[in-house]
């Protein structure tokens, strides 16, 4: 059965739906195809115009990045890329805050490895560092041999020790004289020997110097005179010292041979080794010669006393050795000395203090914890002040020492109206009334019936308590036993009840709140405000007093008092004087009636006496002032001229203007926000009035020639030469004033229109304040006048937020459904 539906066929309706089914799936998929794909070169022209930060996944954002970076563009270089290629200004904006997320991730990053190679534990010169390690984590003693001033090096310029040991390759120098007199440079052979002329060679290796000059005296006696008798004295002592070979071995931190100076001592060789390692030992460190311990050497001696005990000096082939440590603790908290310590057998937690140097002085000496290792896992202990003796040490226990608690035991304190506030002993049987005496009684203004005690009950909750200090002191109450941390409170008076106050404004110095005193009279008031102003009327002063019984279900009753007085200038002479004050009451003095405040404008620029003028006439208009200011010059440009007249806000409008300006300066003081504030400040003050003074002076007192107001700056420029091109042009620029170009002459030379430029709504703002649009009828455009000083400005079109692809998927799937829908609904039935 063949169906018409308005006037198509069905089987003509359904190839109809069926064409218009494919054309719409052909045009989805070629729009589809036509999307940049995400890894697309973003930064080539032309691409950025459809830039959206929904096409990104965090790795193109990672990708992107590093592209700009190679380009050698800044975020904000690549940021004006895309807007010059038309891309939306919030896509921009999206996709550079991801930037800036990625940017300061890497610089954290890069930070925190900056930051971790600064603090490696190990030095490149192989010793362990102390420099960037916490207090807390540093090893006692370490310092010693990691500090680049500090040198170990053995001291050759002092007088040869008498215990020195001569060795081959030793120059020594032997003096005689006496009745014979010379001197002998003799090197020790390898032999041990030395050579002296008409003497022969003499054996002197392994023998001290006390040894070696006794044996050459002997040697001498025979071939020089007086040697014998004592006539001729012989001395023996080192000239150049020879170098010996030490071996140093164990836990240091550059173990080796050395060759030092044969008066190196152990400090000397282990300061070349870089000291212990870190698992060295400090306390165990020994000496080995001919394959005997000769010496142990213990360092934290010579950082407890300064005592180089132990600290020999090296030989020939000795061999230093540094043990592992065997017990090394931590210490921490309140001690002049934190850090890991190393101990040793049967040392005690006592010893362990002194090396630290003791407790700070805001130490809790009583008890120390202790946390220690156990075969499975730590435990905690506490050791009281008698046991630190006896308690051992062992390998990785670590003591914190607390600090005192920030608590008083035995305090009591008192504040308010007494002599001497401030915190007291709290001894036996204090009192409340005791403890006012302490402080040396109550002030004249105090509050005498009712003072209070603040005190913490057992469970630490705040508790008050009350008493009558007077009947306290005077023992007609119960006197309060104190408690620690008692705090006793009494007031003053004056705390107690509101401050009396009057207030006086209007034509005096110094308007204003003043405290009230009693017996104060009106022209006491007066006097302590300065007195009177000149423009003040002494005839009219009002007193204005407060009522305390206002019936205020009426609306007319009387709700103040109001007197009028008469004064004279000299407040001496007249009854009013003496008339008394009340506390609350408000003094208004008015100013003289028949007195004009004098009223001054200012004219600028291209006049022949420019300056401030006083009105002398309230209709005073603006050709008037041009007339007393003598005329404009030969150079001035009268069409340009403009007002500036102060603002007229009402009371809401200023304080709007009071909140931005004070917001503003509480922000840094920066030049942006000087600059912001001054600007704050200008826009609250003035308008810009638009005048044209060529038809004022031409028409004097006509329409246009506006009456002067007080704070009025009436500017005259002088001659205009150029025209300012602004807006959406392609280089906004200033071009010199050519008198037959049109606007769009003007734009032409601008670089013209740019792509986001609102042609129909160009206009020009004339250099006297005012302003005038472009005019279409019909499709055509009128544009305004250009006169030189003008300035052009192009708007840019509102900016139109581009539907992405899912939104232009989204709309073709529904219209596809929605055909497949009506498709469905007029299918006949079969």
């Amino acid at each position: 059965m063949q169906v018409n539906f308005i006037g198509i066929s069905m089987p003509e309706l359904k190839r109809l739906l069926s064409k218009i089914c494919l054309v719409i799936s052909l045009v989805f998929f070629v729009f589809l195809f036509s999307i940049p794909a995400k890894g697309q070169n973003l930064l080539e022209e032309g691409t950025l115009k459809t830039l959206s930060s929904n096409q990104f996944s965090e790795e193109d954002i990672a990708k992107l990045y590093n592209k700009i970076k190679r380009e050698g563009l800044s975020l904000e270089q690549f940021a004006e890329l895309a807007r010059k290629d038309g891309a939306s200004s919030d896509e921009i904006s999206k996709v550079l805050e991801r930037l800036r997320k990625l940017e300061d991730a890497q610089n954290k990053t890069l930070l925190y490895e900056e930051e971790s190679s600064s603090k490696q534990v190990k030095r490149e010169n192989g010793k362990w560092g102390n420099e960037n390690v916490p207090e807390t984590e540093r090893i006692f003693g370490m310092e010693l041999f990691e500090k680049s001033n500090l040198s170990f090096e053995p001291n050759i310029r002092i007088a040869t020790p008498s215990n020195y040991q001569i060795g081959a390759n030793d120059e020594l120098i032997i003096d005689l004289f006496g009745i014979s007199e010379q001197t002998f440079l003799p090197k020790v052979s390898l032999d041990g020997k030395i050579r002296i002329p008409n003497v022969g060679l003499i054996s002197v290796a392994g023998l001290t110097i006390e040894q070696a000059t006794a044996k050459v005296k002997r040697s001498f006696s025979n071939i020089f005179a007086g040697v014998a008798d004592g006539q001729t004295q012989v001395n023996l002592s080192l000239g150049n010292i020879r170098s010996i070979k030490v071996m140093v071995t164990g836990e240091v931190t550059k173990p080796g041979s050395y060759t030092v100076p044969s008066l190196s001592t152990i400090f000397n060789v282990l300061y070349a080794a870089g000291g212990p390692s870190q698992n060295g030992s400090f306390r165990n460190i020994i000496v080995v010669r001919n394959n005997k311990t000769i010496a142990k050497l213990d360092v934290y001696d010579f950082l407890k006393t300064g005592i180089t005990k132990n600290n020999i000096r090296l030989q020939d082939n000795d061999v230093v050795k540094v043990f592992p440590y065997q017990y090394r603790v931590q210490l921490l908290g309140e001690v002049k000395r934190q850090g890991f310590f190393e101990a040793l057998d049967m040392e005690t937690l006592h010893d362990l203090l002194e090396i630290s140097g003791g407790f700070s002085a805001n130490a809790y000496q009583a008890r120390v914890k202790v946390i220690r290792n156990t075969l499975s896992q730590k435990s905690v202990a506490d050791v009281p002040i008698e046991l630190f003796k006896m308690f051992p040490i062992q390998n990785g226990d670590v003591f914190k020492v607390d600090s005192l608690l920030a608590r008083f035991e035995n305090r009591v304190s008192i504040e308010g109206a007494v002599f001497r506030p401030g915190d007291f002993q709290l001894e036996p049987n204090l009192t409340v009334g005791k403890l006012i005496q302490k402080a040396d009684g109550l002030k004249e203004d105090a509050f005498g019936t009712r003072g209070v005690i603040y005190r913490l009950s057992a469970d630490n909750s705040l508790e008050m308590l009350s008493f009558n200090p007077t009947e306290v002191l005077v023992g007609s109450t119960k006197d309060i036993a104190l408690k620690r941390e008692d705090k006793v409170l009494i007031a003053f008076k004056s705390e107690i009840k509101e401050g009396k106050k009057v207030v006086i404004n209007g034509d005096v110095l110094n308007p204003g709140v003043y405290d009230f005193a009693n017996n104060m009279t009106i022209a006491d008031l007066i006097v302590a405000s300065g007195g009177f102003k000149e423009s003040a009327s002494l005839k009219r002063i009002e007193v204005s007093r407060r009522k305390m019984d206002v019936d205020r279900r009426l609306t007319t009753s009387e709700i103040s008092i109001v007197k009028q007085f008469n004064l004279e200038r000299d407040l001496q002479s007249g009854a009013d004087v003496a008339f008394q004050l009340e506390a609350f009451d408000i003094i208004s003095v008015f100013r003289n009636e028949g007195l004009v405040a004098t009223k001054t404008v200012k004219v600028e620029g291209e006049v022949l006496f420019p300056g401030n003028y006083v009105l002398n006439r309230t209709n005073e208009s603006i050709s008037d002032i041009i007339n007393r200011t003598g005329g404009l010059t030969g150079s001035s440009y009268p069409i340009a001229a403009m007002l500036l007249r102060k603002k007229q806000l009402n009371s809401t409008e200023n304080i709007l203007s009071l909140n931005k300006k004070r917001a503003l300066k509480q922000q840094s003081k920066d030049s942006i926000n000087a600059r912001k504030i001054q600007d704050a400040e200008n826009e609250s003050s003035y308008d810009i009035v638009g005048i044209d003074l060529k038809k004022i002076l031409k028409k004097p007192k006509g329409p246009e020639d506006l009456l002067m107001r007080d704070g009025d700056i009436l500017v005259i420029p002088d001659a205009k030469q150029t025209v300012l091109v602004s807006g959406e042009v392609l280089y906004p620029v200033r071009i010199r004033f050519e008198k037959n170009h049109s606007l769009k002459n003007y734009v032409s030379e601008a670089g013209g229109f740019s792509a986001k430029a609102l042609k129909r709504k160009s206009y020009v703002v004339y250099p006297n304040g005012r302003a005038k649009a472009t005019k279409s009828f019909f499709g055509l455009k009128f544009y305004p006048k250009i006169i030189a000083g003008s300035e052009v400005v192009i708007p840019p079109k509102a900016e139109k937020r581009q539907v992405s692809a899912i939104e232009y998927a989204t709309i073709i799937t529904s219209l596809t459904s929605l055909l497949l829908l009506s498709y469905t609904l007029i299918k006949p039935a079969p």
